[in-house]
């Protein structure tokens, strides 16, 4: 094969974004919107989720399943869409990947521009237990930008309550403001939205606070920052029509088929694929 032809056929090859459910939907949508000639295999690990409430090694051990199956179907990139995940799990994929695909994950790339926001100096930080046990943020942010200030507070609540389409009523209002409220987020510039659910629920945080304040929602960031690393390592698709979606959970319930259609616009398949089975 010719080095244009392989260049090609890399260039053609999907995207690979994985979760714990569904919640990284928001990362696949956002990367769909800034790249749309690109083909993406999704998997949402929906038999355990969610990851926030598991130990390290599991979610590791989670991770490389899952990254396998994504190499497996020639995915040229693999984006860790799940906080948790790349709180614990970042270093164990890309060490597993090893040059076999392009490796991202949901934190530095907010990390790395939260930490060049001169005015944002009181930095609030809400996700699952997992993320805020691994202080992934507040470490990264803080030896970047060391005159800043990073509370974090683990919001467990959050994610199944969006999961079960929770969301914009009295429930959700309730327990948002009632986590938003602790003295942890007193006084700060910025919260940080440290879960790839969160996003559905960012009208609701913002309504809640009364003065201006930063929300950072990764999904965004992080797909400008896949475009550029692809760009970089000339990978991005040239296609002139959109790409193919392929999309599995590892657990499939009405539930979660409903769910996709607020994550994701539109109606999707999901499809069954049981990686842990036999």
């Amino acid at each position: 094969m010719t080095a244009k032809k392989t260049s090609q056929s890399a260039k053609k090859a999907p995207i690979g974004i994985f979760d714990s459910g569904i919640g990284g939907l928001t990362v696949a949508d956002a990367i769909l919107k800034q790249m749309p000639a690109e083909s993406i295999v999704y998997f949402g690990d929906t038999a355990h989720m969610p990851y926030g409430e598991k130990s390290a090694d599991a979610i590791r051990a989670y991770a490389i399943r899952i990254t396998d199956f994504l190499l497996e179907n020639g995915c040229k990139a693999i984006v860790i869409a799940c906080n948790s995940a790349s709180s614990v799990a970042y270093e164990t994929v890309k060490q597993h990947v090893t040059g076999r695909a392009v490796v991202l994950d949901v934190i530095n790339p907010v990390v790395e521009k939260v930490s060049s926001l001169k005015k944002i100096q009181q930095v609030g930080v809400i996700g699952t237990r997992a993320t805020i046990r691994s202080n992934a943020y507040a470490q990264g942010i803080t030896s970047k930008a060391p005159e800043k200030k990073v509370s974090s507070l683990a919001t467990p609540l959050l994610a199944p309550m969006i999961e079960e389409g929770f969301f914009n009523n009295n429930i959700s209002r309730t327990i948002i403001n009632n986590y938003l409220s602790r003295p942890k987020l007193k006084n700060i510039d910025a919260l940080i939205l440290a879960c790839t659910h969160y996003p559905l629920i960012r009208k609701e945080i913002g309504d809640y606070y009364k003065r201006d304040i930063l929300i950072v929602d990764s999904a965004e960031i992080v797909a400008a920052k896949l475009h550029a690393m692809l760009k970089k390592g000339k990978l991005l698709a040239d296609r002139k029509k959109a790409g193919s979606k392929r999309f599995f959970v590892s657990d499939l319930t009405s539930s979660f088929e409903k769910s996709t259609r607020i994550f994701l616009k539109g109606k999707i398949k999901l499809e069954l694929r049981n990686l842990w089975k036999g």
